[in-house]
């Protein structure tokens, strides 16, 4: 029977359910426009969708193919006449309605079913991948440069897309194929911490591949998964043969070649910060961009005290599937190297013991409330330290709100600052990284003994966040200034400043727009610290900069390429003409990942 299918009140569809081609239909049937009738197969792939907006959008098409089908068999008078089938193009309607077919509605359905599959086996394989945009200063566009860098060595191809701005790689991706498994030696590591090789193909042709966890001099065994315009990514399947470096008996965490964390575990300590002296040095040759002579040798890397077990913040997350369906055990961990799902955890070895021990604690949380879960949720677990002024003992907690409290201890100062706020998670490093500004803040501005000039005697803290550096550093100049252009990041520094007593510290609130409208102190007399996120500046708050022109500058970041590309605005600006790089030197506070962070000092010369 023929019925009509309404879906939103707008469109009505003609299914026909177990129609039957025969002579024992009515006459009336037999005039049914083949505008009107559609198979039951065709409209099953419809029905099965799981949306219904996307299919209406191409019913249209499909109704109008499956019309023409169904413009050949007409309801003979008899079954026992049959006819080859006549293409409805060659005769009219009128004659087509008095030739009588035998319809196989089997092979029309395989026939039907086979085209559909077909094209679209056509459209996927015939699709070009959208060309992928990458930061230049972000972790796939220094690979890139790294990469850019090996090939150039090789005398291969290097010419790579910009966008308009400049500001970004533009990368062409390979059609899909077969994963491909090789073998080959690792010739560099990047600034990404994943080994780069090289493979020889047939036809003396060579393949980058990009492989994480492996050093150079590594034998190793790969299998490629992606295919990029430059390079190939690939999932290390086994060492073959371990280079001069590796060590794997120094690894700690068994899920060490699957979880994203870390990636230098198998490399001794002393080669980790070497790697990550080389690391600066790049960032400098690749995006800082200034004539030779200007930027100083780079100077070693200062070390964590703690290289495990030094994370006072984890972030652990998890997934719930939108379709509510659920495992048997929920994953909880961290997300799985080059892919985009959670491996499940118990414990990270670079979190200290009071993150490991609560981090289980959460985990059972979780689980036995996992069904009140509407999606995916990301844990936090922060350490906080009280010590008893009086017995000097400390007690350690975790706090697991973004709104709680935690207090947190450099030297003999005392923070406290909102958990979900940012603040330096290697507390084990973090003073010999204030001792080492306040020493460059104290150099003189000239060692002229006929013409001494002292040090600036003003601070102005720039990203001051909850008064770390203008807290830490007041006793190396008369008065300090604090700017965040966050209000509660303002009280927060205000309040600390009064717990250490500390009185010649003062936090103002900054416009983006006009950053140092606020700042009253000479010019000429005056140091910065630059500490901002891993963006780097902007080049309206570098432009403010460089119309006041302190006397000094010292850059703290965690990102040495966008620091490096900071750097290299300021000396090649006319108004930054006369600053001097002083140093530039690395410290580690993420012992066993690539992540290395670097203090930029540069002076104004009269």
């Amino acid at each position: 029977m023929l019925r009509g299918l309404k879906l939103f009140g707008t469109v009505e569809i003609f299914v026909t359910f177990s129609l039957r081609y025969s002579a024992a239909l009515p006459k009336p049937w037999a005039k049914v426009s083949k505008h009107d009738i559609i198979h039951r197969h065709i409209y099953r792939g419809f029905a099965a969708s799981h949306s219904i907006q996307q299919p209406l959008l191409r019913i249209k098409s499909r109704l109008k193919s499956m019309a023409d089908l169904e413009s050949q068999p007409k309801f003979a008078e008899s079954s026992a006449e049959v006819q080859a089938p006549i293409t409805a193009s060659k005769r009219s309607n009128a004659e087509l309605r008095n030739i009588p077919i035998h319809f196989d509605r089997q092979a029309e359905n395989k026939k039907a079913e086979d085209g559909h599959n077909a094209k679209r086996v056509k459209r996927r394989h015939n699709r070009k991948p959208k060309p992928i945009v990458v930061e230049k200063t972000s972790p796939d566009g220094y690979l890139l440069c790294d990469v850019m860098e090996l090939r150039e060595s090789l005398g291969l191809h290097v010419d790579v897309k910009t966008s308009e701005d400049g500001k970004s790689f533009i990368l062409e991706q390979q059609p899909t194929t077969e994963f491909r498994y090789t073998e080959l030696y690792i010739a560099k590591l990047s600034s990404t911490g994943d080994g780069i090789g090289v493979d020889k193909l047939e036809g003396g042709t060579s393949e980058i591949i990009v492989v994480p966890y492996s050093i150079p001099g590594d034998l190793v065994k790969v299998k490629i998964y992606k295919r990029l315009e430059h390079y190939s990514l690939a999932d290390l399947e086994a060492v073959l043969s371990g280079g001069h470096d590796r060590d794997d008996s120094l690894v700690r965490c068994k899920y060490f070649t699957k979880c994203a964390g870390c990636q230098l575990q198998m490399l001794p300590y002393e080669e980790q910060l070497r790697h990550k002296r080389e690391v600066i040095v790049r960032a400098y040759k690749n995006f800082c961009k200034v004539s030779d002579g200007v930027i100083p040798e780079i100077g070693d890397t200062i070390g964590s005290p703690l290289q495990y077990g030094y994370r006072t913040k984890l972030t652990p997350h998890f997934d719930v599937p939108r379709n509510g369906h659920l495992p048997t055990v929920t994953p909880i961990g961290f997300t799985q190297k080059g892919r985009s799902f959670v491996i499940d955890i118990e414990e990270c070895p670079i979190g200290t013991p009071a993150i490991n021990e609560a981090y289980k604690k959460e985990r059972i949380r979780v689980r036995d409330n996992i069904y009140s879960y509407k999606r995916g949720a990301t844990l936090l677990l922060r350490e906080s330290l009280e010590m008893d002024e009086t017995t000097n003992e400390t007690k350690k907690s975790v706090c697991i709100d973004s709104k709680d409290t935690v207090t947190e201890y450099v030297d003999r100062y005392r923070f406290k600052y909102p958990a979900g706020d940012f603040f330096q998670c290697n507390s084990s490093v973090l003073p010999r990284v204030t001792e080492y500004v306040n020493s460059q803040l104290k150099l003189r501005l000239s060692n002229d003994e006929y013409k001494p000039l002292p040090a600036p005697k003003y601070l102005v803290d720039a990203y001051c966040g909850s008064g770390l550096f203008s807290i830490t550093c007041n006793e190396s100049v008369e008065e300090v200034i604090g700017v965040e252009i966050s209000p509660k990041s303002v009280a927060c520094a205000t309040s600390n400043a009064q717990d250490n007593n500390i009185t010649n510290a003062e936090f103002v609130l900054g416009d983006a727009a006009v950053i140092f409208g606020k700042i009253r102190t000479p010019p000429n007399e005056t140091s910065m610290i630059l500490d901002p996120p891993r963006k780097g500046c902007d080049n309206n708050f570098l432009n403010q900069l460089l119309d006041y022109l302190p006397r000094r500058i010292v850059y703290v970041s965690c990102n040495v390429h966008t620091q490096a590309r900071d750097i290299g605005y300021i000396l090649k600006d006319p108004r930054g003409l006369k600053y001097h790089v002083n140093s530039i030197r690395g410290f580690d506070f993420f012992p066993q990942t690539h992540h290395v962070e670097s203090v930029a000092v540069l002076t104004l010369q009269d």
